[in-house]
């Protein structure tokens, strides 16, 4: 399986951390934030990814290269107009060969077992599963509303709007993790902005399918510097669990 990282956001938020820095190299534990998702990429055997820039992309792929320093074979997909999420993953269509791929954000810290999400994926049959967790704060991140089988019905209050015998049992959010076939990319028009979540309400209109796969572990959105010295804190405490084995 191959896999993309989304990298070309301005990072707004974090300044003036990223005037200078691209939020994916800010630095958690000592580990560039794209760093920790390639390793993650690289402990379940994803060892080919694109990457798009945008805003000093320059930088991150001067930092990160072609990946041989951790077994990687990365490539990248320039945007000299931002795309957004749906638009960059359109540019970038080739790279997946018609095959099912992986999407991770580069600012969001994760614990996750891909081999689970991806056996999942494959035996649901599904277009598109999104990782998917809860929080108390669901309905500030966007609500993904799913049956007791995980089976995803309305994201932000869109998508199947008759459900039948369908009951609705969870209000979840996206935890910014997802695999699709490239067929859902038809929904986003290639060279303009669009965002992926669209294109999943328009499959869930069509009557497609779409899986949730509810994720426990630690999972940070490193997106505001209050969550960013949070992230630096849980390094230091321990809280990351899965840190030692991705570092070592």
């Amino acid at each position: 399986m191959r896999a993309m990282i989304l990298a070309a956001g301005l990072g707004t938020r974090l300044r003036p951390l990223t005037e200078r820095i691209p939020k994916p190299l800010l630095p958690v534990g000592g580990v560039p934030l794209i760093v920790w998702n390639l390793l993650l990429l690289k402990q379940y055997g994803i060892t080919e990814a694109m990457i798009n820039l945008h805003y000093l992309g320059n930088l991150i792929q001067r930092e990160l290269g072609d990946g041989e320093q951790w077994g990687m074979r990365i490539s990248y997909s320039p945007e000299p107009i931002l795309l957004g999420t749906g638009g960059g993953l359109r540019a970038a269509e080739a790279f997946f060969q018609d095959e099912d791929f992986l999407v991770m954000n580069s600012d969001t810290i994760i614990e996750l077992n891909l081999d689970e999400v991806c056996k999942e994926h494959v035996s649901s049959q599904a277009v598109a599963t999104l990782v998917l967790r809860d929080d108390p704060d669901v309905e500030q991140w966007g609500v993904v509303e799913s049956t007791h089988d995980r089976e995803i019905l309305r994201i932000n209050g869109q998508g199947k709007m008759d459900l039948g015998s369908q009951a609705l049992v969870r209000k979840q959010m996206f935890a910014g993790v997802h695999l699709l076939h490239p067929s859902v990319l038809r929904h986003c028009e290639l060279g303009r902005r669009s965002h992926i979540i669209d294109a999943y309400v328009q499959e869930l209109k069509a009557g497609s399918k779409i899986m949730g796969y509810v994720q426990s572990g630690y999972w940070s959105d490193v997106g505001t510097p209050e969550r960013y010295a949070q992230a630096q804190e849980d390094i230091e405490t321990g809280c990351l669990s899965f840190r030692s084995r991705l570092v070592s």
